[in-house]
């Protein structure tokens, strides 16, 4: 009978990214997927543990999948991410009937784990760096099962060299190692030839992607080794990808943004006009106490510098409020420093600390919890300021999105994607097409819509026309027909 597998992801999207791996992998292995974790022999949790207590929710799930796997023989249960990678033996010291437990460096190892379990019992293998060699270094270089066809997750680099006071990451995910050149624009490439029109380059500091490539280059003995990012290089190479419609990124970091970079986003039609760029803090004081390598005058120079060099460019970011230490007046000057940005949109976090970082040890400066949450609310008001005067300037213009399928809320609505990111609802029936047919949009379309509202968060719209129709393919499930004899 072949077995099935249950797989829930929490985090960041290179999560999301070790998770389309996590279930190529289990599929290659014969393995098919379950819609729910009743009707699985293998649960694997691909963990997170960026935020405060996010090791106390995975314990809680996993005492409660004690009584899942004690109703029937068989059943697994896997732990991996970046907390199992952080957490190491103790998570099957507090959750004993834990079959697997692996790291971020040992995903391609994913189902052989498994069935070393089913055979030998309890396994835990954490890797303390990634593995050497080039075809399992990369979770791109891993088969994939994608939730969506057209769109793509593309991992340009692994691990971050910065060592920011808040973050866990270079704990858990290691140093810099970027993937070569060629590899990326063959995946894309690949990619392209596969249906996928819009693709994500992913990495933790994606703009300081390539030093440690010509870094062994130079030290190779090769003098035309420019010790720079190559960034702007490969950007510009994916983005002349035939096929590919729409390049984005994430996430790079202020102190590395180069020039050059917004000229390779300027230059190219298809490298979108959004920049995640994140902030942190508006105050020097606290950049500096993170460790951040910027001003929040350096910080508004190089916004300036991207804006002018690249039109329409919708720019969100990343603030952590109450960073230990943080006063009134730092608060206030990342008040000001957010208004001065007018961000179209903005991930706030309240802070909370990691075990294994820096800002973890500093409790005596920690912020009390009621002014946080009060400071929480009035950076929204500001944030959703400038956010609705992005998005009301929009209105009446046609704008070309990619239909991402019906929304979650209303499913006679569609959930669309501007160049910039911008969520976009509209009418699901659409317009007539030929001999006066309603167009049929599917997800993995590209439509015109005029936008005609506005709110903080996304844009409503009235479709215009098709563009184009998906060119992924679609697979539709046979059922078994049942032949009964006259």
């Amino acid at each position: 009978m072949t077995r099935r597998y249950y797989l829930r992801t929490y985090g960041c999207q290179m999560n999301e990214h070790d998770s389309e791996r996590i279930a190529g992998l289990l599929q290659a292995d014969g393995m098919q997927r379950a819609s729910n974790e009743d009707d699985a022999d293998v649960v694997v949790l691909n963990t997170c543990c960026i935020r405060e207590n996010a090791d106390n929710k995975l314990y809680g799930r996993l005492q409660r999948l004690k009584g899942w796997k004690d109703e029937r023989d068989g059943r697994q249960i896997v732990v991996a991410g970046c907390l199992a990678q952080k957490d190491r033996d103790l998570v099957r010291q507090r959750a004993g009937h834990v079959d697997v437990v692996l790291g971020t460096h040992n995903v391609h190892r994913t189902a052989e784990l498994i069935a070393g379990s089913e055979r030998a019992g309890p396994i835990t293998e954490i890797l303390e760096s990634a593995v050497a060699e080039d075809h399992v270094l990369f979770p791109s270089a891993l088969p994939a099962v994608r939730e969506t066809s057209y769109n793509a997750w593309v991992t340009i680099q692994i691990g971050c060299d910065n060592r920011c006071a808040f973050c866990i990451v270079p704990a858990v995910r290691g140093p810099e190692i970027s993937r070569p050149f060629a590899d990326i624009v063959a995946e894309v490439e690949r990619l392209a030839a596969d249906g996928v029109t819009e693709v994500t380059l992913l990495g933790q500091n994606v703009n300081s992607y390539g030093r440690d490539l010509q870094r062994a280059a130079r030290h190779a003995g090769a003098t035309d080794a420019r010790l720079r990012p190559l960034f702007a290089d490969l950007l510009t190479a994916v983005g002349v990808v035939s096929g590919i419609r729409r390049v984005r990124y994430t996430s790079p970091h202020p102190k590395d943004m180069r020039p050059d970079t917004f000229a390779a986003m300027a230059a190219s039609a298809t490298v979108c006009e959004h920049l995640h760029y994140p902030m942190q803090s508006g105050s020097n004081r606290i950049l500096a106490a993170m460790h951040r390598g910027y001003s929040a005058e350096r910080y508004l120079a190089r916004l300036a510098e991207a804006r002018r060099a690249v039109a329409d460019l919708a720019v969100t970011t990343d603030i952590i409020v109450g960073f230990p230490g943080e006063t009134d007046d730092d608060f206030e000057r990342t008040l000001d420093v957010a208004a001065a940005a007018e961000f179209d949109d903005a991930y706030t976090f309240i802070f909370s600390p990691r075990d294994g970082t820096e800002a973890a040890t500093m409790a005596a400066e920690f912020v009390d919890p009621a002014v946080t949450r009060e400071r929480f609310d009035r950076l929204r008001i500001v944030i959703e300021r400038s956010a609705l005067a992005h998005h009301e300037a929009r209105i009446g213009r046609t704008e070309e999105v990619l239909v991402e399928g019906p929304s979650k809320r209303d499913p006679a609505v569609l959930s669309a994607r501007t160049r910039q990111n911008k969520l976009v609802h509209f009418d699901a029936a659409g317009g007539a097409g030929a001999a006066g047919r309603p167009h049929i949009v599917r997800a993995g379309s590209y439509a015109l819509v005029e936008i005609t509202g506005a709110a903080p968060h996304f844009l409503r719209a009235r479709f215009v026309e098709l563009t184009a129709a998906p060119t992924h393919k679609v697979r539709i499930p046979v059922r078994e027909a049942v032949l009964t004899a006259s």
